[in-house]
């Protein structure tokens, strides 16, 4: 079971350190009938060849409909596959400082509260991008974001006013009813003073040695395998079709020892080479998350890196995979990977000029 420390203890530790409260969202998968069902079909199987059973060949239909696969399809059929499991929301109090990392947070948690918490990470310092997570609801890097940026107080500082009803009716001229109403006002005024002093101090009670709340989620679009951690196998697949290699006709002769280019033709790509294949960039785009076929925008950013550059010479062939209806026309410009984009990469930029070199070259 999950230990849940009280706001004494928090305190008692660590005089400097304020409460967070993590609200993660947890998913659990069941494999066990999916096991004992592959267990059978293996079994029967093997029955099945010992008896040695001769069926009829049928012919192939040569007038039936060929099956075209789509080369960018985010998923395969045995891909597609989504676990089943049990998916709950999960609050953790721990104590904090405001220049901790979430990442600092969820390994305290593991270490301290709860070792049954899953989430991926390795280097810890934004290089590696394997512990890429929605942080209130917006794809970023764990180790990389601090609490005194993504925390949230969930009571609103704003005032609550006693008074807040429109008022209706007509206006009245006797001078008694003036007297009235100015006395009401006063008295109003008076009222909702003490009330916005209280609600005040009531906030600042709330506040006191208190950050608030982060919530944590996967990344949206992928396939969750365990808690925060994502299965990003498709992004990568995907990336692997468009050949992310040097592709030079000179490679193999042995009389040239380097590639020498100008900071001209280094600046092309030189930026879009920093990508870390994180997803934050996936993650966020309405198109790719919503399950529609799209190559990514991680799968283009990759390809503009070698079109780009200036030793490759398979920059043709390139624009000719990505310029389909699943490929770069699938890009609606929304450009919200460029914002969430953690090493600063204008990817929807990069997507219009492939779209602009392709209507040039077709």
């Amino acid at each position: 079971m999950c230990k849940e420390y009280n706001r004494k203890t928090i305190q008692s530790e660590d005089n400097n350190a304020l409460v967070l409260t993590l609200r993660v969202s947890r998913f659990t998968p069941i494999t066990s009938n999916f096991e004992n069902q592959e267990h059978v079909k293996q079994e029967f199987s093997n029955t099945q060849s010992t008896n040695k059973v001769h069926k009829r060949k049928h012919k192939e239909n040569p007038f039936a409909k060929t099956k075209h696969n789509n080369p960018f399809s985010k998923l395969d059929e045995s891909e597609n596959k989504k676990l089943q499991g049990k998916h709950w929301i999960q609050d953790y109090t721990i104590c904090a400082h405001e220049n901790d990392t979430i990442l600092d947070c969820l390994l305290k948690i593991k270490r301290t509260l709860d070792p049954t918490l899953a989430f991926r990470y390795s280097c810890g310092h934004g290089v590696c991008g394997s512990d890429a997570a929605n942080v209130n609801g917006m794809p970023t890097l764990l180790c990389t974001a601090t609490i005194r940026e993504h925390a949230r107080n969930t009571i609103e500082s704003s005032t609550i006013k006693s008074h807040g009803f429109r008022k209706t009716g007509s206006k009245t001229n006797n001078s008694t009813n003036d007297l009235d109403n100015t006395n009401s006002t006063t008295n109003s005024t008076t009222n909702s003073a003490d009330d916005s002093i209280t609600n005040k101090k009531l906030y600042l009670k709330n506040t006191h040695n208190n950050f608030g709340i982060i919530e944590l989620s996967p990344l949206s679009g992928f396939t969750v395998q365990r808690d925060l951690i994502c299965d990003i196998t498709p992004m990568i697949s995907q990336i692997k079709r468009l050949e992310p290699y040097l592709q030079a006709n000179n490679i193999g002769n042995l009389n040239i020892l380097e590639f020498l280019q100008n900071p001209q033709e280094l600046q092309k790509f030189e930026l879009l080479s920093n990508c870390i294949l994180c997803g934050a960039c996936e993650g966020v785009c309405p198109i790719y998350a919503s399950g529609e076929a799209f190559i990514g925008p991680a799968a283009l950013v990759n390809a503009a890196r070698f079109i780009y550059d200036s030793r490759d010479n398979a920059g043709k062939h390139r624009l000719d995979l990505i310029n389909s209806a699943d490929g770069i026309s699938a890009c609606q410009s929304v450009r919200a990977c460029s914002k969430q984009c953690p090493r600063g990469i204008d990817i929807g930029e990069e997507i219009w000029q492939l779209t602009t070199l392709a209507n040039e070259k077709s």
